[in-house]
């Protein structure tokens, strides 16, 4: 096994946790909403604001492997 495709792998992990952190996200959101439903609007925006900075996280770590195996791996 080469070095690039141990890289690659450590680099996909970063999906792992924006995965992770979007589902405890929604989950709080989720029990937020049970609490309190008159504040639905602010607890949406806010949500959905921190599964797309997350997402973003996600991407970058999807990026980052594929330059690893197409550039580093010739």
């Amino acid at each position: 096994m080469s070095l690039t495709a141990i890289g690659a792998g450590i680099a996909a992990l970063g999906c792992i946790g924006a995965g992770l952190g979007i589902g405890l996200a929604t989950a709080k959101a989720a029990d937020a909403v049970a609490r309190q439903p008159e504040a639905e609007s602010k607890i949406r925006n806010t949500l959905i604001l921190g599964a797309a900075l997350a997402e973003a996280t996600a991407i970058y770590a999807l990026v980052a492997a594929i330059l690893i195996i197409f550039v580093l791996g010739k």
